[in-house]
């Protein structure tokens, strides 16, 4: 079916003068108004230039994106900030109108205004102010009562310090002020904002398509995003009781995943990965997280526990992103675990994150669960550390993890579908680590050497400076000296403000600073060495390597997953089977396993 979208250039007036056969609706799932008393300004300025100006051009405000909802109304999806913020300054200048001496001026333009803030008598034209040509609904926000008392009062509360009221309050001001100070413009002012200021409506067939090109013209700010989408869908969903909890608890989600530098969208999404693995979905196309929840009207989002599933997932996150032990959780205290989460953390990508999300959401409540975590955790680290270390691409690991997710959700013990590393292969690559393994190469292994995580604020440090003189190694060339200074053997973890002090001297210079360091692998390396040069980076190489492989094969790398028994099917001829039934007919047996016992004696 062929998408449609109507666009059509309007004044201020002629397009709210569309609000009395369509009404404008702000929906639940737009953010609250949030325009500052600098937009208002600029706006405001913006106007008065134009009209001093004399300009006979119009002047164009920008663009307004709705569709026509199931209730004949214009759903805002674009555009929300700027048409609440003109109905504000409509109504702000009406106010002064009326409390101005009456001229034909001020009476023309109260009746344009009348005309675009409220519904009118079709046959008197007579005003009812108690119906605005627009209404907000955003979901738990007290300033839609509020918008609509303005509109209808023409007044603000007192000390309100709401947007609705700080901004009409600026409008109500700097109307004032104009109209003193510029009498002979403020009319022409006036009817510029009416009849000059032009906006761009553009409407769609769908909610979808109004999406759409929204994110299309979209650069502004913050976009609306599809977990606003959601939030609206789950909120219509529920009863009057429901709504007030649902809008409470999600507030208060949206809240501890911004603290934890997540976002309810982000929740969504690792949600969307433990779904798929429960309908057993492999495929390694991500769909996105609206099509995805969209389908058969959105009932995804309806199942039982949804949010609770979305809070548990960001309990994960908490432990992970801010270093905080869960209540009730001992697992969150273990030490191994957040060593291997916090080794993780440092994966070039993003894929470790979904089986964890899933594993953690489908057994967290489990009896042996923080025994099963470690072993899980450590052997996806080993198997996705070795792959990316030996081929550095998303896809050495994509259609893997697609399957890893499935099985968990089969077992507690799940089959790895990757293929084997071969050892020299990967001994090789760790030496010459590609530049974005290193950090997780140097995590996991300052943690053998340590029970406590690394400062948060730590760098790479290059044992032998990246900048050397080269009449230090006089035998060896700038291009041998500068290959082996990026080797793994040559970095090490060092906290930033230490790092800093030590700057970029040689290793004598820097090791009172390694010495005051807590990262103990930096420790024992100070206290072993004396100096340090291309030898000891070619020895250091080995050893890593070595041992880095020896960990990643303890942890399961290369491990062989226990087979499914399997079941051997034996052809047998149809002569044997004609003779066999020959046999009980014949004896008047039954046919069990007895019979057929006694016929194989027999014949055989």
């Amino acid at each position: 079916m062929a998408t449609t979208i109507e666009v059509n250039k309007q004044s201020v007036k002629q397009l709210l003068e569309t609000g009395k056969n369509q009404k404008f609706v702000i929906p639940e799932y737009q953010r609250p108004y949030a325009w500052s008393d600098e937009q208002i300004q600029t706006l405001f300025d913006d106007l008065v230039e134009y009209t001093e100006n004399n300009s006979e051009s119009t002047y164009f405000l920008g663009t307004i994106v709705s569709y026509e909802n199931d209730n004949n109304e214009q759903e805002i999806i674009d555009g929300q900030q700027r048409i609440t913020s003109l109905f504000l300054l409509l109504r702000a200048l009406y106010a002064k109108l009326q409390s101005m001496q009456e001229t034909d001026e001020s009476k023309n333009f109260k009746s344009q205004i009348e005309s675009a803030l409220w519904e009118q008598d079709e046959l008197t034209a007579k005003v009812d102010y108690e119906k605005t040509l627009i209404i907000s609904k955003v979901m738990g926000d007290e300033g839609n009562e509020i918008f609509s008392k303005i509109l209808v009062t023409g007044k603000s509360e007192e000390g309100a310090k709401d947007n609705y009221s700080s901004n009409y309050r600026l409008f109500v001001e700097l109307i004032e002020k104009y109209a003193t100070a510029q009498p002979e413009l403020f009319y022409w002012f006036i009817r510029n904002i009416l009849n000059k200021a032009i906006l761009l409506p553009i409407t769609a067939d769908s909610q979808d398509t109004a999406l759409t090109i929204f994110s299309t013209l979209n650069d502004r700010g913050l976009a609306l995003s599809d977990a606003d989408i959601f939030k609206a869908k789950i909120y219509n969903h529920l009863d009057g009781k429901g709504k007030a909890d649902f809008i409470e608890f999600w507030q208060r989600l949206d809240e501890e995943a911004s603290n934890a530098n997540e976002s309810i969208q982000k929740l969504f999404y690792y949600y969307m990965f433990y779904l798929r693995a429960v309908e057993n979905d492999r495929k390694t196309t991500t769909p996105g997280i609206r099509k995805y929840y969209s389908q058969n009207n959105f009932e995804r989002l309806y199942q039982d526990g949804v949010m609770e599933n979305l809070k548990t997932i960001l309990n994960l996150w908490l432990v992970v992103n801010n270093r905080t032990e869960i209540e009730d959780e001992p697992w969150s205290k273990n030490i191994e675990i957040n060593q291997v989460l916090d080794a993780l953390a440092s994966y070039p990508n993003e894929f470790w994150k979904y089986p964890v999300v899933i594993y953690y959401l489908k057994y967290h409540t489990e009896e042996n669960f923080e025994i099963e975590f470690l072993v899980f955790l450590k052997r996806l680290f080993a198997v996705l550390c070795a792959r990316y270390i030996v081929t550095p691409t998303i896809n050495a690991v994509k259609s893997g993890i697609l399957n890893l997710n499935a099985e968990i959700i089969k077992s507690v013990t799940p089959k790895f579908d990757f293929s084997e590393i071969d050892e020299k292969e990967l001994k090789d690559n760790i030496r010459e680590a590609h530049r974005n393994t290193v950090r997780m190469i140097l995590k996991v292994l300052a943690y053998q050497h340590q029970k406590v995580l690394l400062p948060e604020k730590w760098e790479i440090e290059h044992i032998l400076p990246q900048k050397w003189q080269s009449s230090y190694f006089p035998k060896n060339s700038d291009t041998e000296v500068k290959e082996l200074v990026e080797h793994i053997g040559n970095k090490i973890p060092f906290e930033k403000k230490l790092n800093i002090i030590a700057s970029n001297g040689y290793f004598m210079k820097k090791k009172d600073s390694y010495d005051r360091s807590n990262v103990k692998i930096l420790l024992e390396l100070s206290k072993e060495n004396t100096d340090w040069g291309l030898d000891e980076i070619r020895e250091r190489d080995i050893r890593i390597s070595d041992e880095l492989f020896s960990l990643l094969s303890e942890w399961g790398l290369n491990q062989v997953d226990e087979c499914e028994p399997v079941v051997k099917l034996i052809t047998i001829p149809e002569e044997r089977i004609t003779a066999y039934k020959q046999f009980i007919q014949m004896f008047n047996f039954e046919d069990n396993n007895e019979s057929r016992d006694q016929f194989l004696t027999i014949s055989n």
